[in-house]
């Protein structure tokens, strides 16, 4: 019982968190979801595709547990997700499990940031399917 409770009390916190922007069109062909310490190399990788003409949406997320929930809607109003990651693409499982959508990841564990020209290449990529 105890559990449920301190689930439904975090579940509740959402109520009080600063809800994400969404950087760009709030619908379109790709949203870049990030989190973390991704967010210097995503807004680089995003400059660099933006001034290419293309347009990409981006929510950097700070808070993940609750998620946001403006997030469910965000997602859904967009035809591919692309969730970058200095890990093994614990988000990206999250993002599918909870919200059913076929979320593509782009993880990198070397120990070092994500390299804006590979990531510019990935949203690029994920902009042609």
């Amino acid at each position: 019982r105890m559990v449920r409770i301190r689930a439904e009390k975090v579940k509740r916190i959402n109520k009080y968190i600063e809800q994400p922007e969404i950087n760009g069109e709030p619908e379109g062909d790709l949203l870049v979801i990030s989190w973390g310490s991704t967010f210097g190399t995503v807004y680089t990788a995003l400059e660099e595709v933006r001034k290419k003409g293309k347009k990409v949406s981006w929510m950097h997320l700070r808070w993940i547990n609750p998620f946001p929930a403006t997030l469910e809607k965000c997602i859904h109003n967009f035809k591919n997700i692309l969730v970058p990651e200095i890990n093994l693409g614990q988000l990206v499982k999250i993002i599918r499990e909870k919200y059913l959508v076929d979320a593509k990841g782009f993880n990198r564990v070397r120990g070092l940031p994500l390299v804006t020209h590979e990531l510019v290449e990935a949203i690029e990529k994920a902009l042609e399917e």
